[in-house]
């Protein structure tokens, strides 16, 4: 069938009388729609026509301008947060403990041993008198004693150096153990540092000299206020070279064991011991142990709240085994968080003093956020770009854990070795000053640098579901004067099997934690635009500015659908006249009739064998002979010349 017939049926089945053209269907809408504006257009005289033109132009601009808007507002995916209260028996926190320490001191003392030596002599030679307002060089005789005495290869891979800024644009630079000072670009200064500052300024100040390789021009200094945050921040550095090439079980080893740090146990009424706890290593503090924590048994309850049904617990930390120059602070280290996840103390630990008794009263606060479109949170972290380096523990994903895997993986990849800090990915090892001369420069670039932060902080993502735990906190004083004799006494029977007190206020904590009521509230996020508010909002702009509804909507779909079958039809039309204007023009003669051709036939007849087909072009009727008589006729009908295949001679006619 034509195309061109098939789409006028077409369109006229769909349609009852709006006409083929636009302006015929335009006609038609506006008499027949439900919408308020249309009919007046085509029904007032000219002046009201062009009114309500303009009024009925005006109100749909502002309706779409609304919808605008409103579709604007739906796909920005706000959300509204809500507040709820419960009551209900609760699963009993994880709780981490730890010793501010991480290792005796009598157990690494051989592995620090020359790094003492170095702190010590560089704290007498910072506090060596003055004259005046100089600070004079290290003489030469007392140089090579220390050269003799003290191992410097760990001092010239990571160097404590005192700067005078007294001159800011020439700051002058003078390394403890040299006898030479040098300024601005390393050259030598050969007069003594001397400053005329009053006496409330600072002298000078107590940096920690990085640099790419040893002997390199490329130097950072770590400044810093106090002369004790450089010598713990150079001790860290130093030590965290030393202590990873120990392997991980010798660690553990010299760590504060269990059954030496937990004295006494109680949840609820129920005793417990050292062995209802998980023993994890934490590099910051040492061994690590976890109680309720969920990996091997289900998690416990809380059966009431209140002091009496929490868990407590008594510590002895052995504070006089500290290692003097790694651990500035004494106590325990402790975290309350959810089962299966790891305790990131460093972040989000607290201080537990010693010599006190610490109560610690819960509340819970259930976070519920709502995932993509509405936040960029994921469920379990499977959709996080960064490979979780903490997934050995076989915990739960976390932000922290998110961050800290990213710090390792761009240290890893920058650095060419890993941080002592954090777990390492798989065919890697740890940083330390021989096989890495430069981890120190690196580390302390990656840490400072905010483009390698933010990238770490656009790949990771929090979790959609957390829970927080609120602590409230109380100390005092225990055990009291009058009590700590037998208290002590009791204690050191159960632990050592001696009569002797081994124990001293200085090493013991005690620890109540509880659930301080069993109301906990959940924050939850919702949606602040649906697809309901959505439609009722734009159905709502639609009534009110034109007075429509959805059913005048969809007179404006079928308005637009024939507006649609009416231009097929035009472009079939057009292509129709376009194909017959290319025909006419590649022939452009009229064809042969009938007559012309039978009387060609008769005169081909009569020409001689080697005469050529005479051209339609040149058939004159003067030239054509009439037949002789009795000659039969022609036979018509295998002279009929087929139509040419471009030219449609019955399209005009049907």
């Amino acid at each position: 069938m034509n195309l061109k017939k098939y789409f006028i049926r077409a369109l006229h089945r769909l349609q009852k009388g709006p006409g083929y053209t636009y302006k015929e269907l335009l006609v038609w809408y506006c008499d027949n729609t439900n919408t308020h504006g249309p009919k007046r257009i085509i029904k007032e005289g000219p002046k009201k026509k062009f009114i309500w033109f303009f009024l009925t132009l005006l109100f749909a601009s502002l309706v779409f301008w609304q919808w605008g808007i409103l579709i604007n507002t739906y796909l920005s995916y706000n959300v509204t947060s809500s507040l709820s209260i419960g009551f209900k028996t609760m699963k009993f926190p994880a709780v981490t403990v730890c010793n501010a320490n991480p290792f005796k001191y009598s157990e690494v003392k051989h592995l620090l041993k020359e790094l003492d030596k170095l702190i010590e002599a560089a704290l007498e030679r910072i506090l060596q008198p003055t004259q005046g307002d100089t600070i004079l060089p290290l003489p030469l005789n007392s140089s090579e004693n220390i050269s003799q005495t003290l191992d410097l290869r760990l001092w010239n891979q990571i160097p404590l150096v005192l700067i005078d800024e007294h001159d800011k644009d020439h700051p002058v630079i003078v390394d403890i153990f040299e006898t030479n000072q040098t300024g601005p670009g390393n050259q030598t200064a050969t007069s003594p540092v001397t400053s005329n500052t009053t006496s409330e300024e600072k002298k000078y100040k107590l940096a920690v000299k990085l640099c790419s390789h040893q002997g390199s021009n490329d130097c950072i200094y770590r400044n810093f206020t106090s002369a004790a945050q450089a010598v713990t921040e150079w001790y860290i550095l130093q030590s965290t070279s030393i202590l990873s090439k120990v392997p991980l079980k010798e660690r553990i080893r010299m760590g504060y064991q269990a059954e030496d740090m937990i004295l006494a146990c109680l949840y609820g009424a129920e005793p417990c011991n050292y062995k209802n706890f998980t023993q994890i290593y934490h590099p910051d503090h040492g061994n690590c142990y976890i109680f309720n924590w969920g990996m091997d048994e289900e998690a416990l309850n809380s059966s009431n709240p209140g002091a009496e049904f929490g868990l407590k617990l008594i510590l002895d930390i052995s504070q006089q085994d500290y290692i003097p120059y790694l651990s500035s602070a004494a106590g325990a280290r402790l975290m309350l968080h959810q089962q299966k996840s790891f305790p990131f103390l460093k972040d989000q630990g607290i201080y537990a003093m010693a010599g006190t008794e610490t109560s610690i009263g819960v509340l819970v606060d259930e976070l519920e956020r709502m995932g993509y479109p509405y936040s960029d949170c994921t469920m379990n972290g499977s959709d996080v770009p960064v490979k979780n380096l903490y997934r050995e523990y076989n915990t739960s994903y976390s932000i922290q854990a998110c961050l800290r895997s990213c710090f390792q993986n761009r240290m890893v990849e920058i650095c060419g070795c890993g941080h002592y800090m954090f777990p390492l990915p798989e065919g890697v090892n740890y940083c330390n000053n021989e096989d890495n001369p430069g981890w120190a420069y690196c580390y302390s670039s990656l840490r400072s640098s905010i483009r390698h932060r933010q990238f770490c902080i656009d790949s990771c993502k929090e979790t959609c579901n957390d829970t927080q735990y609120k602590m409230t906190i109380s100390m005092a004083d225990w055990p009291s004067e009058a009590s700590e004799d037998w208290i002590f006494h009791i204690l050191s029977y159960e632990r050592d099997l001696s009569t002797n007190v081994t124990l001293d206020r200085n090493g013991i904590i005690k620890l109540n934690i509880y659930f301080q009521e069993y109301n906990y509230r959940t924050i939850s996020e919702s949606a602040a635009t649906t697809i309901v508010w959505l439609l009722s909002s734009l159905g709502g702009q639609f009534g009110f500015w034109m007075g429509g509804s959805v059913l005048c909507l969809i007179e404006f779909g079928e308005i637009i659908i024939d507006s649609l079958w009416i231009t097929i039809i035009n472009i079939i039309s057009w292509c129709k006249g376009l194909k017959q204007k290319r025909a006419q023009a590649q022939y452009p003669d009229a064809p042969p009739t009938v007559s012309e051709l039978v009387e060609a036939h008769t005169n081909l007849g009569f020409q001689h064998e080697d005469s050529s087909p005479v051209p339609r072009n040149e058939i004159h009727l003067n030239e054509v002979l009439p037949p002789e008589p009795g000659t039969p006729p022609p036979n018509y009908d295998s002279l009929r010349v087929q139509p040419l295949d471009v030219l449609d001679l019955d399209s005009d006619a049907e």
